[in-house]
């Protein structure tokens, strides 16, 4: 399947500008192939391709609405890292395996403080052609954690931390969810007196197991955890 995004609206898709640009400059498609559309919200259009000088679109042949989307959903807030080809590298691979959303936390130990969003979300949106979804995942701002948590239920929130000397459950212990919220901390982890505060807000601590795995690859065991769960 030959997937593209656009906007879907009254029997009719439009394709993205620059997604334009990549069939005509860069995959060089030719008049009449047969390519589908989606617009993150769970809408297909398929049709055939028309290409009009610099301009491609598409006549539309059937479109296709409300496909399920994944469930359960999973929503990653995630300190970046120093390199940001790793966190890069993260909403690469969570976004393949069925994340819902991702935001960028701000922690006492973060060292990097600037993200481009709209980077990580082209790259999500690619991601999710890539791995066929038709509900792209949102990714949110930069946010610290004291205003991330007015923001979520407590219920279905949890931490993710290598402090052996606080009470933590492991992963397999979480009751299933319709929805869940994990928190992966930044390289050398989050602070004990964050850990602290997020207890005091009754967020639940968690073990990955007995290894110490880096930011990015917490957060894509997550992903992946979660990803076990909807097959």
């Amino acid at each position: 399947m030959k997937l593209f995004f656009g906007e879907i609206n009254n029997g009719k898709a439009i394709i993205n500008d620059e997604e334009q640009q990549h069939i005509v400059k860069v995959l060089r498609m030719k008049n009449g192939e047969e390519i589908h559309v989606t617009d993150g919200n769970g809408n297909l259009a398929s049709g055939k391709l028309v290409i009009e000088g610099k301009k491609a679109n598409i006549e539309v042949a059937e479109i296709k609405e409300d496909f399920p989307d994944f469930s359960p959903k999973l929503h990653i807030a995630i300190a970046p890292t120093k390199n940001i080809d790793r966190i890069e590298f993260f909403v690469e691979k969570a976004v393949e395996m069925g994340v819902s959303e991702i935001t960028i936390l701000q922690t006492e130990k973060t060292e990097r403080k600037n993200i481009n969003i709209d980077k990580l979300k082209k790259q999500a949106i690619a991601a999710s052609k890539q791995s066929l979804r038709f509900h792209f995942p949102v990714i949110n701002d930069t946010v610290k954690i004291s205003d991330f948590l007015k923001k979520i239920n407590p219920e279905n929130t949890f931490v993710a931390h290598c402090h052996e000397n606080l009470d933590r459950v492991h992963l397999n212990e979480i009751p299933s969810l319709e929805n869940i919220t994990f928190l992966i901390g930044p390289e050398g982890d989050f602070s004990e007196k964050e850990i602290s505060f997020l207890a005091e807000n009754n967020i639940k601590a968690v073990s990955l197991g007995n290894q110490r795995l880096r930011t990015e690859t917490a957060g894509i065991f997550v992903a992946a955890w979660n990803y076990n769960k909807m097959i």
